[in-house]
């Protein structure tokens, strides 16, 4: 018999997610500012902190795919699907502002 997951491990994997891309999300802004006040080196070390959130925030989705991968029953919630989004879109946000450091040191 398959075990599920219980509502609770689900939203505390979900907060983790939705914690550690904020925090990236928060270094990338951060990185912004800097970029326009042309502290480039103070914005790429930003955005290597906010790529090792982005890291911290995919192990808890990792997880939680290794989980099903293994037959475990997972019922999906909404603060899932948040969590899944606010990842994946701080994630095209970090490639974003890499692409931009580029452009502000040309």
């Amino acid at each position: 018999m398959t075990e599920k997951m219980t509502s609770e491990e689900l939203q505390v994997t979900a907060f983790d997610i939705i914690f550690h891309s904020g925090n990236a999300r928060t270094l990338i802004h951060e990185a912004f500012a800097l970029l326009r006040a042309e502290s480039f080196t103070e914005a790429a070390d930003k955005l290597d902190e906010a790529n090792q959130e982005i890291l911290e925030a995919h192990k808890s989705q990792t997880h939680l795919l290794k989980e099903y991968a293994s037959g475990q029953k997972i019922e999906m919630e909404i603060i899932m699907v948040h969590a899944q989004d606010h990842l994946m879109t701080t994630m095209t946000l970090l490639e974003v502002a890499k692409e931009m450091s580029y452009l502000y040191q040309k």
